[in-house]
């Protein structure tokens, strides 16, 4: 970036946000900006990247305070971005002898010389220099380097951590604490989290670079099991056991829940293994939605038989209507 590019260049115009807008509403320009206009967003895109690169270059000005008075001052000086004349007696007046007169009290006159050089041409003591020497030596144009101050924002790298919480203490929420790169974090655990998720810490990550945010710290979170419950989003599962005469003939059981209490569940006659009964608002209460506890019923098959129990099956069979339950099933199977 030159200095003329400070005279040409309205860096408020390529954010969207007018001359008096303060730090907050530049950074959300820029993050808003940057985000639509990123390379890895617009790959093979020449002039989102041009784009991406002129928002940068305006953020790095506009959101270093002193920069920003400098840069502001300048503008001002020129009009709000008419270029310089390098020669003298322009027409008109007006040029950069008469900006450069009255900044210094009159003293130099209108018929001093400023002679612009080409970058790097002999003779130095160009435009850039005397910008640069103008603002107190922290123009930094000579030659168009980038120098400190002018680097485009980058954000700092996220970082990963991992935590295994109890299964009630998933289920209820908790504040687990992670250090990353020797600081201290806390953060909240939601009621409800599942194994497997992962929730992204914004700001806790490593500091980021040229101006930029701090990346964000990445949890994933597994959860030890249970010997009756699961998770299943904000639902609690668990799977009941009951006779075969209990589902046959229907039946009342009681079933237990994760805060230590139990509920009444109404079994209907005729249901078979791998139902799933529902028992509102006894899952997870999340912030957003109270869940349910799914209950899958299990028919339990007796592995022994007293003689007159097997009798009483015997007669039952065959009172039965002899109806095939594998009826179809080897047609299915060759579709």
């Amino acid at each position: 970036m030159t200095g003329q590019d400070w005279i040409e260049k309205d860096f408020y115009s390529a954010l969207g946000v007018p001359k008096d807008a303060d730090d907050a509403a530049i950074k959300k320009a820029y993050r808003k900006l940057a985000r639509q206009y990123h390379p890895d967003q617009n790959p093979g895109d020449a002039s989102a990247e041009a784009k991406f690169k002129e928002i940068g270059e305006a953020y790095a000005v506009l959101s270093d305070s002193e920069q920003r008075q400098q840069y502001d001052a300048v503008r001002a000086m020129a009009g709000g971005g008419a270029r310089f004349a390098a020669g003298p007696g322009g027409g008109g007046g007006n040029g950069f002898e008469d900006v450069f007169g009255s900044m210094f009290g009159g003293g130099a006159g209108p018929n001093v010389r400023y002679q612009q050089y080409p970058q790097g041409g002999a003779g130095g003591g160009g435009f850039e220099d005397i910008l640069s020497s103008m603002l107190g030596g922290q123009g930094g144009f000579r030659g168009g380097r980038q120098r400190a101050g002018f680097t485009t924002p980058q954000k700092g790298p996220d970082v990963a951590a991992e935590t295994t919480l109890p299964f009630r203490t998933a289920v209820e929420g908790a504040t687990v604490e992670f250090t990353v790169d020797g600081r201290k974090v806390k953060t909240k655990i939601p009621a409800g989290v599942n194994d497997g998720r992962k929730l992204r810490i914004r700001g806790k990550g490593r500091p980021g670079s040229g101006g930029g945010d701090a990346g964000d710290l990445v949890v994933t979170v597994h959860v030890a099991p249970h010997p009756v419950f699961t998770l299943d989003g904000a639902n609690l599962r668990m799977t009941v056991p009951v006779t075969f005469a209990e589902a046959a003939l229907g039946t009342t059981v009681e079933v237990p829940t994760l805060d230590g209490h139990t509920v009444k569940l109404k079994v209907p006659a005729g249901t078979p293994t791998g139902r799933v009964l529902r028992v509102k608002g006894r899952g997870v209460r999340t912030t957003k939605a109270q869940g349910d506890l799914l209950v899958t019923v299990q028919v339990a098959v007796p592995q022994k038989l007293s003689k007159k129990a097997k009798e009483a099956l015997e007669a039952f069979a065959a009172e039965s209507d002899h109806e095939d339950v594998r009826a179809g099933l080897a047609q299915r199977a060759a579709e």
